[in-house]
């Protein structure tokens, strides 16, 4: 976390949290929703227009993902000044590229290891880290076929409803929060 990050939460301790309003996409973009894009249902409903718009400055991407942590109840945010902004995901915490070498990284940039590898009903692959869970980038999976075919990891079944209990993670911090 950024050092001016953490001397705001100290400045000003009692900001209240933002739901609803960043999301990550299936390919580690950011999503800004504002109020008419949360208007047209949750980020993950499919619903034309209703992930937002994606964030395409550097700094304000890389300043988010210095600062993107979980609370202890698993529900993923970026921590701006001294507001926490909940995360809605569109499938998990990270979204992880490989390299040559099959080290993935996440869309944070960072690079992490793999714990196991796991294949849902609809074929999409994820990678256990100790980072956390993510989904494999499509544009990945033929090099994650590589590493099962040369021995390096054993693809195992998982149902994706399952995972967030599985894993810790919460998908919708907003939901929760309305349900709360």
């Amino acid at each position: 976390m950024d050092d001016l990050v953490r001397q705001a939460m100290a400045k000003w301790p009692n900001v209240p949290d933002c739901f609803g309003w960043l999301g990550l996409d299936n390919r580690g973009q950011w999503h800004m929703r504002d109020d008419r894009v949360q208007a047209l249902g949750p980020f993950q409903c499919g619903t034309q227009g209703a992930k937002g718009s994606v964030l395409r400055h550097e700094k304000l991407i890389s300043f988010i993902d210095r600062n993107y942590e979980a609370d202890g109840l698993g529900r993923w945010y970026f921590q701006n000044g001294p507001q926490r902004v909940y995360v809605e995901l569109e499938s998990t915490p990270f979204i992880f590229r490989l390299d040559e070498a099959f080290t993935p990284t996440a869309h944070t940039g960072q690079c992490s290891t793999v714990q196991s590898c796991l294949v849902d009903e609809w074929g999409r692959v994820y990678l256990h880290t100790p980072l956390g869970l993510g989904l494999v980038h499509t544009l990945d999976v033929g090099l994650v076929a590589l590493a099962i075919e040369q021995g390096l990891w054993t693809a195992q079944d998982c149902v994706s409803k399952d995972l967030p209990s599985q894993f810790g993670y919460v998908i919708s911090p907003q939901a929760q929060n309305e349900q709360a």
